[in-house]
């Protein structure tokens, strides 16, 4: 079973800075896309930001300029470096991975990790 571990949640104060790590493990030959998708109370899930095998990435606008994805492939680990961090950035994020190819496999697979809380506040 493919598994995603997420740390680097707390609490910070507006204008600071956190950096969320996400590890995929388990029998896995490759992973197409890895992000980030948040829930704010009250809300709807929404992308974050994401990040290809090749290192395209895509981010939604309230957090262009301030939060940064990357990606380590060989241990298919994403990282998302949050900087200026806002009230509004408040939610639980979830680490997610797409076209997930586990070793003998012939069929991609879309795992969720289990979500890890931010919260920025005075």
């Amino acid at each position: 079973q493919v598994q995603l571990v997420e740390s680097g949640g707390g609490l910070v104060q507006p204008g600071g800075s956190l950096r969320l790590s996400c590890a995929a493990s388990g029998s896995i030959f490759s992973i197409y896309i890895m992000g980030w998708y948040r829930q704010a109370p009250g809300k709807q899930r929404e992308l974050v930001a994401a990040i290809t095998s090749g290192g395209s990435t895509d981010y939604a606008d309230s957090v262009k300029g301030r939060f940064t994805i990357s990606r380590d492939n060989a241990k298919n680990t994403v990282y998302l470096q949050m900087n200026s961090l806002k009230p509004e950035d408040t939610a639980v994020y979830y680490c997610n991975a797409d076209r997930v190819v586990g070793i003998g496999s012939y069929r991609y697979l879309e795992v969720w990790g289990q979500g890890t809380l931010v919260t920025v506040s005075s």
